[in-house]
């Protein structure tokens, strides 16, 4: 039923599709420098031994918080922290969305090696990979590289990374590694903790358990929070990320001085973001116009509907469905959908656990009316790139 992951042709095919992953990102970022450079700011910072970046703040066009007289980026810091080789060499002129596109290129990459450990054929992978590159805010993400939307990618990258090793050897230390660094690039995904932690003890494919496995998971994910408690305790003087919450008190557009920035208020406007918002028509060229402020799923990513087939394995299935509900709600919750968007980026949070069920629904083949979906969603996702590069985002911006 699932594929032997250790076949040298079975790497190979997971390298060249990361490699055409990478490449496909750079080709749409046509160089771009991005103006929305936080974390080579931060990578900055910590060079100079600080967490402030104050003399490299270039104004409020960046979500950067004032706490104690100093500006801090708000943003999980796993991204600084791979950039920061790169800006110790050549400083704050570093590229951001070089970083952005070699991390779609593990995504992709990632995610080749996981639908191979599922049992996906490799015609019906192709379309997958394509689907989630394309289908998906993954390369508009990738080919911008702003501080929100390397974030994501890099978030998809590790989860993806963690779930091809529960798929395959199971090895508690890197589970929580690659986890870890999920984590630290968008601290939603903490919400699938349970299950990820279950599934390093009882089982991905088949089950079995393996307390030893699921001690070094935890033993490993101790330093991880305990960094993050001495990062937060650094920065807002409580254990705790409370940068959201500074900056919703901040935020003179859509915040508030006092309250939290999560609340079941928020939850209408949230599901009309995902599920019902539409492209505004126009009768003069280019006709079709995305809301900057996030366009649906059903117009964008439509052959996510394919998670909905998956039915074995049934515990995998309904495990990968509570990933994907836990890992949706801080979003459901949040008063800010993405901002400028194509899409719904937050959906990159829990795309990775859907591709997996997609993966499932697919192993027998990919009927005909799927491979529409899918073509409609990459489609979709290439028009959305070329309507930001051509009207929105034009030339090194």
């Amino acid at each position: 039923m699932f594929a032997d992951a250790a076949r040298p042709e079975a790497r190979f095919n997971a390298a060249l599709a990361g490699m055409l992953g990478a490449i496909a990102a750079l080709l749409f970022s046509h160089g771009r420098l991005t103006p929305y450079d936080n974390y080579v700011l931060l990578a900055d910072a910590m060079l100079h031994g600080r967490l402030w970046i104050d003399p490299q703040w270039p104004g409020p066009q960046i979500d950067a918080v004032l706490a104690d007289g100093h500006r801090y980026i708000v943003n999980d810091p796993v991204p600084a922290l791979l950039i920061l080789p790169l800006v110790a060499l050549v400083g704050t002129r570093a590229n951001e969305t070089l970083l952005a596109c070699l991390l779609c290129g593990v995504a992709t990459g990632a995610a080749w090696a996981l639908l191979e450990r599922l049992g996906v054929t490799s015609r019906v992978a192709i379309w997958l990979i394509v689907f989630l590159l394309a289908g998906t805010d993954l390369l508009w993400c990738s080919m911008l590289g702003d501080v929100w939307f390397v974030a994501q990618t890099s978030a998809v990258a590790f989860t993806l990374l963690a779930l091809c090793e529960l798929a395959g050897a199971r090895r508690g230390l890197l589970v929580a590694v690659f986890f870890a660094l999920a984590l630290g690039s968008r601290f939603t995904l903490v919400m699938a903790l349970p299950v990820i932690a279950w599934w390093v003890w009882d089982g991905f494919l088949a089950r079995e358990r393996r307390p030893r496995a699921l001690n070094a998971f935890a033993l490993t994910l101790v330093p991880f929070f305990m960094l993050w408690i001495a990062y937060n305790e650094a920065r807002w003087h409580v254990p705790w990320d409370a940068g959201h919450t500074i900056f919703y008190h901040q935020d003179p557009f859509m915040g508030s001085p006092a309250g939290s920035p999560f609340g079941i208020g928020n939850v209408p406007v949230e599901l009309w973001s995902f599920f019902v918002a539409w492209p505004l028509w126009h009768a003069q060229a280019p006709y079709l116009e995305p809301l900057t402020s996030g366009t649906a799923l059903w117009f964008t990513s439509p052959a996510l509907l394919l998670a909905l087939v998956a039915r074995t394995p049934r515990l995998l299935v309904l495990a990968l469905w509570c990933a994907t509900l836990l890992v949706a709600l801080p979003s459901l919750l949040y008063y800010a959908n993405g901002g400028a968007q194509f899409g719904m980026r937050h959906a990159l949070d829990f795309e990775p656990f859907l591709l997996a069920l997609m993966g499932l629904a697919a192993r027998d083949g990919l009927a005909a009316g799927w491979r529409v979906l899918i073509a409609w969603s990459a489609a979709a996702g290439v028009w959305g790139c070329w309507y930001w590069n051509t009207f929105l985002r034009p030339g090194n911006l």
